[in-house]
Parts: C-alpha cells; structure tokens; sequence
C-alpha cells in the first residue's frame, strides 16, 4: 500500500492542478522555492555596477582588437588567391583595402564606443596600429602581384626621351690624315 500511494506521488509530482484558484500555489509545492535561477535576496549594488563595469571593459577591448583579429585571415587569403591577376585576387585586394580605410574614416563613432573604457588611448591606439597593418597588407598584395608602380620600367612614360646630337666627321680636304 505504500508503494502505491509513492508511486501515485511521483506520478503527479509534475502535474498541474487546474482546479486550484488563481494564484494559489500548487498542492505539493515546495514552500520558498521559485523558478529555475530565482532568488529572494537583492543583489548588492556594487556586484551588478562592477560586472557591468567589466563587461563594458571587455566590449572595448573587442572593438579595439577586431582588426587585429583580422590579420590570420587575410593573410591565408592573400595566400589563396596567389599573385596573378584576375576578378578573385582583385576583389580579394580591394576588400582588404577597403575594410581599414572605411574603419579609418569611421575612427570618431569607434572613439565615441570606446568613451566607457578607463584606457580608451590605449584601446585606440591599438585600434589604429590594427587598422595600419591591414592597410600595409594589402598594399603588399598589390606589390606582390605587379598592381604598384615600384620599379624603373613603370615610370618609363614619364621619363624625357635623349635628344640625338649629329656629329659631323666628314673629312675635309684641307686635314692631312697621318
């Protein structure tokens, strides 16, 4: 008989009583206890400003790294599409230079969300550094595949041709030849 009745406890212990007025709590219930991650006391007011203050401090430092974090890729794509030319490289190339250039010119708004952080110079600076090196990559894929005139040969138009000077070495009858 007291197995029956265990059994018949566990059988409902997840039901829900539909009869029960409303807002009263369920037959069974445990006293005090509320929902999955509830909890009666109040959180200090320092513990929820300083998660917060940390997690700001993080958000930070993920903008300012992001160009950084950019690098590996770039460079296994520069290695992928090779240094010919044709569409895929030459798109590869100007999205790579066009990425810093827009994050560049976009430098305040990304200055304005670093304002929260307590090393906002640091954290820009490192923003610019990373900005910088993305820019210095694809300007060496564009000199790796010929695209930047870096060598004599390509300035050749702008070079002034030699003038010719004619020499006159006709012999004149008058020089006597030894």
């Amino acid at each position: 008989m007291a197995a029956a009745a265990a059994l018949r406890s566990r059988r409902f212990k997840w039901s829900l009583d539909l009869g029960a007025a409303p807002g009263a709590r369920p037959r069974g219930a445990a006293e005090g206890r509320g929902p999955l991650g509830f909890a009666d006391r109040q959180l200090g007011e320092g513990g929820v400003h300083e998660s917060d203050k940390i997690l700001m401090e993080k958000r930070c430092w993920d903008v300012a790294l992001a160009p950084l974090k950019q690098i590996p890729m770039n460079l296994f794509i520069m290695y992928m599409a090779g240094n010919t030319i044709s569409i895929f490289p030459a798109m590869m190339v100007c999205m790579m230079g066009w990425r810093p250039l827009q994050a560049l010119m976009s430098l305040s708004a990304t200055l304005k969300a670093l304002e929260s952080s307590s090393r906002r110079a640091l954290q820009g600076l490192v923003f610019l550094v990373g900005n910088g090196l993305g820019l210095a990559l694809a300007l060496y894929k564009c000199q790796a595949m010929g695209l930047l005139p870096t060598r004599p040969s390509d300035w050749l138009a702008f070079v002034t041709p030699p003038q010719e000077f004619e020499c006159d070495l006709r012999l004149k009858d008058d020089v006597i030849m030894a």
